[in-house]
């Protein structure tokens, strides 16, 4: 018992003493590690400033090889991936702030701020609104089709003719995509015959000067990707909606008495020549020219691959479209009916003869110059040269896009599959700039009449795609309902809803069949038959027809639609979560989740106060 009395404070101080040395060991090893560590800290302190010299020394050899790097292929995140899932590698470079830009002013160019003219010289100021208020309808309904088969289907290149591949036939996808894309390989060299056409406005020198100055133009800002094509746009956007607000502002002045040497002008030109030219016949050769206006409108849902946030964006511009065509498009026409008589030898396309006969000037120019205001017409012709570049811009972004989509389904050569490091699909834009070429027919006499052409190319085709997605927007609905599929999956629906679609089907038609009318039976011709006529305004029916019956041909497959119940709608679909959609319903209502909460709170409140009213009568 003594010894273990003896023994125990021993060992209790032995193990007191084994780990003061072992936490002493530990403490010392420690601060050797942070000894160590704070002298590698202070080398490489020592060492920054010698390697930050060296980094921000600037050498062109080496960004020319990075410049030239860029244009190698983009490495594949898996062997043999599947090319459904290569339109990933684009480069998501588009804000939110580039895309309100887009919407509001893509397509503002050639069709309403020049070919207007020609149209008007044709179907008079009534008959001229009356076409593109008819055309404004099925523009609203079809890009809310279109906002709403986007978000769903996010992810595809050239997603509106897959739209119809996936929802109507795969023939009809496959001609609307020959179509499509074609249409807007014309669009390039019809801007840069229609720049040519604007510059003379200032100088008589050789046209093509100014064509090749252009090209170099576009070819440049599409060397720099989505975003390059972006912030260009932005830019020439902002022009383009700024010069609109003004020449709203100014010619409402001009009319009223307030500017010009011609005094209060008001309806004098409704009068006299009158409101109507050719009759109804004359507001049928509006709807082509209407479709070609309005061109471009449908870039941002073309784009929504290579958008940051389009959950948010998409459904903000397609709500916003809206103002986009009651001010820039309806009201900027209606000013131009008032101020510019449609006998006016002004204008493109007039068979009028007289002073400044053939100058074809834009109908903006001539509605602000023929009125005596000076130095406003420059500022103006400036702006619409902007508009014709941003365009040109355009068409090789979204042809671009579009010949890469049919690259990746099989449809054309597996050699424009190709993405670079910076996601630009460069054999496509290769492709886009040889059509460009065309342009330099500027100089030529005939510019008028390849105008004419590409025009026609590019007017009816837009209807062929804007039925196409309306068609395709009916048939989803549709195939939700047949397979029982819920809408509350869906993460944007369109505003005109189901039957607003059929509306646009209705118009598109409409226009169709009125537009070959009006090609069999041509105004400038005093109703005869003119082949060439009937070919320049209704080429792009024969395009569809030979592309449709020669895939039906080579695939065999003669079935006109795609069943209901066998639509693919889980493959390519994105499907939606409750909570995705009251984020999505939140943002693109600017409503905040506390907003929100506090709102149903309050209902809430209010309903238990009308239960506590009910519960106090009824006793």
């Amino acid at each position: 018992m003594g010894d273990m009395l003896t023994t125990t404070p021993h060992k209790e101080t032995t193990l007191q003493e084994n780990q003061e040395d072992d936490s002493f060991k530990e403490n010392a090893e420690e601060t050797v590690k942070h000894i160590s560590i704070e002298e590698a800290s202070n080398e490489t302190l020592n060492e920054k400033p010698e390697a930050h010299t060296q980094k921000c020394e600037y050498n062109p050899i080496t960004h020319f090889k990075n410049f030239l790097n860029g244009f190698k292929r983009q490495k594949q995140n898996e062997e043999g991936a599947d090319l459904e899932m290569q339109d990933t590698q684009l480069s998501k470079t588009i804000k939110a702030r580039h895309l309100l830009m887009i919407s509001l002013g893509t397509g503002i160019a050639t069709g309403l701020l020049v070919g207007n003219g020609q149209v008007l010289s044709k179907a008079g100021p009534g008959g001229l609104v009356i076409g593109y208020f008819i055309s404004s309808v099925m523009i609203y309904c079809m890009i809310q089709s279109a906002g709403e088969l986007g978000i769903c289907y996010r992810g595809l290149v050239g997603n509106f003719t897959r739209y119809s591949s996936l929802l109507i036939d795969p023939s009809l996808g496959f001609a609307l995509s020959i179509l499509y894309t074609f249409q807007w390989l014309t669009v390039l060299p019809l801007q840069l015959v229609t720049a040519a056409i604007t510059i003379e406005f200032w100088t008589d020198l050789n046209p093509d000067i100014f064509v090749a100055i252009i090209f170099i133009v576009v070819i440049v800002v599409n060397l720099f990707g989505a975003r390059g094509y972006a912030e260009a746009e932005f830019f020439c956007n902002l022009c383009k909606i700024l010069m609109i607000i003004g020449f709203i502002i100014l010619s409402i002045i001009i009319i009223s008495g307030g500017a010009g040497n011609d005094g209060y002008i008001g309806a004098k030109y409704w009068k006299n020549p009158g409101a109507f030219a050719n009759g109804f016949k004359g507001v049928c050769t509006v709807f082509t020219y209407a479709a070609f206006s309005y061109g471009g409108i449908e870039v941002l849902v073309l784009s929504i691959d290579e958008q940051e946030n389009p959950i948010k964006v998409v459904p903000n511009c397609c709500k916003k479209v809206a103002y986009r065509i009651l001010f820039i498009y309806l009201l900027t026409t209606i000013l131009v009916c008032f101020l510019v008589p449609y006998t006016s030898p002004q204008l493109l396309g007039s068979l009028n003869k007289g002073e400044n006969s053939g100058s074809h000037a834009s109908p903006f120019v001539i509605a602000v110059e023929s009125h005596g205001v000076k130095v406003v017409p420059h500022f103006i012709n400036a702006v619409i040269l902007i508009s014709v570049i941003s365009v040109a811009n355009s068409s090789v972004y979204s042809s671009g896009r579009l010949l890469l989509s049919l690259s990746e389904q099989g449809t054309f050569p597996q050699f424009l599959n190709y993405i670079d490091q910076r996601g630009r699909p460069i054999r496509c834009f290769v492709i886009s700039l040889t059509f460009g070429l065309i342009g330099f027919v500027a100089s030529s006499e005939k510019r008028q009449d390849v105008f004419t052409w590409l025009l026609a190319i590019s007017g009816l085709s837009q209807l062929f795609i804007w039925l196409a997605i309306c068609l395709s927007h009916i048939r989803f609905r549709d195939a939700m309902k047949t397979q029982k599929k819920s809408m509350d999956e869906v993460g944007y629906k369109a505003q005109t809803g189901y039957w607003g679609s059929w509306v646009a089907v209705l118009i598109g038609l409409f226009s169709l069949v009125t537009q070959f009318w009006v090609a069999i039976a041509p105004v400038d011709k005093n109703g005869k038959l003119d082949v060439m006529s009937f070919f320049q305004n209704y080429l792009a029916f024969p395009i569809v027809l030979v592309a449709y019956f020669g895939h039906k041909l080579y695939y065999g497959n003669w079935c006109p639609l795609i069943p209901l119940s066998k639509i693919d709608l889980d493959s390519h679909r994105k499907i939606y979560s409750p909570e995705e959609i009251t984020e999505i319903e939140l943002q693109t209502s600017g409503e905040t989740i506390f907003e929100k909460s506090g709102k149903e709170e309050g209902l809430n409140d209010n309903v238990t106060k009308e239960h506590d009213k009910k519960s106090v009568y009824s006793n």
